[in-house]
């Protein structure tokens, strides 16, 4: 039985019907056809499929789509606006923090989640955030300084 679910997707309202039991990452690639959501291990251990639902991160897998109604939903379809990279868009790519794009999406939203609740972290912050997401080709330490890049990029463009 198909269920009416509305949300806030970057910013624009949605509204759409979900087969019952139908997991976030799917409703958004499928139904909503935001492509950006990637999907991993489809178990909640890679992170791959991290969103922000009201600010949050959640993992898309995980997460049944009807309990989001009503919610803001942010991917990394949301996170450039116009004809400008976010922040952390711009460091991951001078960092080389995306190799082969697989932990990528999930990443940039566990450090969006960060960096909007602290806008100065330490690497220790940054560390615990991303944490619950899995990289195969970095090892970590561009990612961590991507993150931290973004964060001071950041704050000289707020003073």
């Amino acid at each position: 039985m198909k269920t009416p679910i509305q949300f806030r997707l970057n910013g624009e309202e949605v509204a759409t019907f979900v087969e019952g039991g139908t997991n976030l990452l799917d409703a958004l690639r499928e139904t909503v056809g935001d492509l950006s959501v990637k999907g991993g291990c489809w178990q909640g251990t890679c992170g791959t499929c991290t969103v922000l639902v009201d600010g949050s991160p959640r993992l898309s897998c995980l997460t049944l789509a009807e309990t989001c109604a009503g919610r803001s939903i942010e991917t990394t379809a949301g996170l450039r606006r116009g004809p400008d990279l976010h922040p952390l868009q711009t460091a991951f790519m001078e960092r080389f923090a995306a190799q082969c794009g697989y932990c990528t999406p999930g990443m940039l939203m566990a450090a969006k989640a960060l960096l909007d609740k602290n806008p100065n972290p330490t690497r220790e912050n940054v560390v615990d955030a991303i944490g619950g997401n899995i990289c195969r080709c970095t090892g970590y330490e561009p990612i961590i300084n991507a993150v931290l890049d973004a964060a001071r990029s950041d704050s000289r463009r707020r003073a």
